[in-house]
């Protein structure tokens, strides 16, 4: 009787084990994956901006030779122009499609 409790534990033992191995595998391959989509995240942010820093430039040829202070305070003084709040509220917001 001994001997097939030993013989039934060793099967178990080996199955968990095997169970454990695959969830660290699986815990692996969310890591794997949330790091992709933050990394995917993070160049659509970059590229996105990169393309809207070339809009301000090409619409302000001035803006490249200002500090990104005097920039941002230039943006806030245009927003404050009669008609910027309606304009902007006209805009289709984050995600939207035109």
């Amino acid at each position: 009787m001994h001997k097939d409790h030993t013989t039934q534990a060793k099967p178990k033992k080996d199955e968990r084990e095997e169970v454990l191995k695959e969830i660290r595998q699986l815990e692996n391959r969310q890591k794997i994956l949330e790091n992709k989509r933050h990394n995917e995240e993070r160049k659509a942010r970059t590229r996105r901006l990169i393309e809207r820093g070339a809009i301000l430039e090409g619409v302000f040829p001035l803006a490249p030779d200002l500090p990104g202070v005097e920039v941002k305070a230039f943006l806030i003084a245009l927003s404050h122009l009669p008609g910027a709040a309606e304009l902007a509220e006209k805009l289709p917001k984050s995600g939207e499609k035109p």
